[in-house]
């Protein structure tokens, strides 16, 4: 059996299966989608069918996913995670500004604080690095933050192994967040650090941005109809049976497919199967 649950910080357990927000807001992750009693909807079913992982940043809706976190989830369960992202102002459905100095990370944290109703946020990740400040410099904030009892867990995200290392060297991390699927795995050596520290590592795109869900793979097909699943089930069983360290957060706005997602879990992958679908990336 694989493991359902991972250490967060060799602390805290969190079901590996967790739920992202980032759907639940509109294209290019501004504005809302659809109503917004249906996605508060959505984010309790995600705790009813127990997920204790939810993914969120400040920058998606802007500040709207965290804002419906908070409704639909505040007071939150003692055993849910809330994580959260800082480092990246938007002023359109297509502009990403990175924002790495400290003053910005720290204005930036407190402002998530406010929109989650929390005194502390459990997991606090650097959604980008800033190229134009020092890596020393962002994460000192972050330290900063975390000995005011404001941050409990540092994570970092889009991140290569080299900066894995260097942020190691300068502070304690206990996540890291990159685009890793069936089909993109050039985050591979990131993973085997993940592994190797004991850091969480949380796939974003776990279903190659609809890719995986759509027509293509034989493999794919021929390994779903075995099991009665989806091509997005067995996408996400992959990444459960590739890794322990791996903490999938698919998103979504539908209750139908937040079901199918969770369900994901009790697929159990067979030694064969898993060879077949290892082959997929270099196919």
């Amino acid at each position: 059996m694989i493991p359902a649950t991972f250490p967060l910080g060799a602390e805290r357990p969190v079901r590996r299966l967790g739920f992202g927000t980032a759907q639940l807001t509109g294209p290019g992750y501004w504005g809302p989608r659809g109503e917004r009693a249906d996605a508060l909807a959505v984010l309790r079913r995600a705790v009813e069918r127990g997920v204790t992982l939810i993914d969120t940043a400040d920058n998606y809706g802007p500040e709207l996913a965290e804002e419906l976190v908070a409704q639909a989830l505040h007071p939150y369960p003692a055993d849910v995670v809330v994580a959260t992202k800082g480092g990246v102002v938007r002023t359109s459905d297509h502009a990403w500004h990175i924002a790495g100095r400290p003053e910005q990370l720290r204005a930036m944290c407190e402002a998530s604080l406010r929109r989650l109703r929390v005194e502390t946020i459990d997991l606090y990740q650097l959604h980008r690095l800033d190229p134009a400040v020092p890596l020393a410099e962002q994460l000192g904030a972050l330290d900063e933050l975390r000995r005011a009892g404001k941050i409990r867990h540092i994570g970092l995200d889009s991140v290569d192994a080299g900066q894995v290392e260097q942020a190691l060297r300068l502070t304690a991390i206990a996540s890291v967040q990159n685009r890793f699927n069936l089909l993109d795995r050039a985050s591979e050596p990131v993973l085997d650090l993940c592994e190797a520290h004991g850091l969480a590592f949380l796939p974003w795109f776990p279903l190659a941005n609809g890719a995986l869900t759509e027509g293509g793979a034989a493999v794919l097909d021929r390994v779903a109809h075995a099991h009665g699943a989806s091509r997005g089930q067995i996408a996400l069983a992959w990444l459960l049976h590739r890794s322990p360290a791996l903490c999938p957060t698919p998103g979504t706005g539908s209750p139908k497919h937040l079901e199918e997602n969770l369900d994901a879990a009790r697929v159990q992958l067979s030694e064969a199967e898993l060879t077949d679908l290892n082959a997929l990336a270099q196919a």
